[in-house]
C-alpha cells in the first residue's frame, strides 16, 4: 500500500482512517479500530501503552504510524498534541463566551467558580489512589531532597508546595525556567523528584523527568490523566480532575492535593525528629 502524505489535523487524520482500514491486515486493522476509538488520548500516551490496549506489540503500531504517513510515532503524537491544545480556546475567546454567556459579573463568577471547585474536590478522593498517595508520602518523608516542577497552569502548585515545605523545614528546591538556568544536576542520589503537568504537557518537565528517571531517582507526578505520559517513566500517579468555567480552570484540586503532601511529609519529618 503507498504511504501518502501525512495528515496535518484530526479531520484528515479521520479521513485517511476511515479510507484505509477496510484494506489492512488484522494487527494493523486492531490499531486502526482501537486509535478511532481513542483519539482523545493520544496526545497523552506512550506507544507501549497505546499498543498493550490495542492488543498488538509496538512494532506493528509503528507500522500503522508510518503507514499513516508519519516518520514514527513521535511525529503523529505531535499532531495530537497540537489538536489537543487548539481545543482550549485562548484567554481572549474565553471571556468573549463568558460575556455572550451572561456570566461575566462577579457574583456569577464566584457562584460558578466555587461550585466547579467543590466538584474538583469531591471528585479528588475517588481519583486519587489511597496506596499510592501513602507510597508517595513515604518516599518524600525519607528524601534527603525533594526536588519540584510545574511550570505554566502549575506553577501555582509547585510554588506553594515548595513555600509549605520550607515552612516546616523540609529540604526542597524548586525548579523553573529562572534565568534559563538548568538546575537538574542538583538532583542527587535518593532524592525524589515532584513533576506536576497537565494536558497539554510541559516538554521542560518531562524532560526533567525523564533525566530523573535515567538516575534512577523516584517520581511523584501530579497530573490529570490516567494515561499521562508520565506513566513511562515509572512516576507514582496522583490523578486529579478540575471543573472549568468557560474553559477557565481553577486549582483548588491539584492545590488541596499539594497541601495534603506538604502536611503529612512535614508531620513525619517532625515526628522523626522527637523520636531521635
Amino acid at each position: 500500500m503507498p504511504i501518502s502524505a501525512a495528515p496535518s489535523s484530526l479531520a484528515e487524520f479521520n479521513a485517511k482512517l476511515l479510507e484505509i482500514s477496510d484494506s489492512l491486515p488484522k494487527r494493523l486493522r486492531q490499531c486502526a479500530d482501537y486509535v478511532g476509538k481513542n483519539t482523545d488520548i493520544i496526545a497523552v500516551s506512550t506507544v507501549a501503552e497505546l499498543s498493550k490496549a490495542a492488543g498488538v506489540q509496538p512494532s506493528a503500531f509503528m507500522r500503522f504510524c508510518t503507514l499513516m504517513g508519519f516518520s514514527g510515532y513521535s511525529e503523529m503524537q505531535r499532531m495530537f498534541r497540537e489538536t489537543h491544545v487548539q481545543r482550549w480556546p485562548d484567554y481572549a475567546t474565553r471571556l468573549e463566551n463568558l460575556r455572550a454567556s451572561g456570566e461575566e459579573s462577579p457574583s456569577a463568577l464566584l457562584a460558578e467558580f466555587a461550585e466547579a471547585g467543590r466538584t474538583s474536590l469531591e471528585n479528588l478522593v475517588g481519583t486519587v489512589d489511597a496506596q499510592t498517595l501513602e507510597r508517595a508520602v513515604a518516599a518524600l518523608a525519607k528524601a534527603p531532597m525533594i526536588h519540584i516542577i510545574g511550570l505554566s497552569r502549575a506553577f501555582p502548585v509547585a510554588t506553594y508546595l515548595a513555600y509549605a515545605f520550607e515552612k516546616m523545614n523540609v529540604p526542597a528546591i524548586l525548579h523553573g525556567k529562572f534565568g534559563n538556568l538548568q538546575h537538574r544536576h542538583a538532583i542527587l542520589s535518593d532524592d525524589v523528584l515532584i513533576v506536576i503537568t497537565f494536558a497539554p504537557y510541559s516538554q521542560e518537565t518531562l524532560d526533567l523527568a525523564s533525566y530523573a528517571q535515567g538516575r534512577s531517582n523516584q517520581i511523584i507526578a501530579i497530573t490529570d490523566a490516567q494515561n499521562s505520559q508520565l506513566h513511562g517513566y515509572d512516576a507514582m500517579m496522583l490523578n486529579v480532575s478540575e471543573e472549568d468555567v468557560g474553559a477557565f480552570r481553577a486549582l483548588a484540586a491539584p492545590l488541596s492535593l499539594a497541601i495534603t503532601l506538604a502536611v503529612a511529609v512535614g508531620t513525619r519529618h517532625k515526628n522523626g525528629r522527637n523520636r531521635k
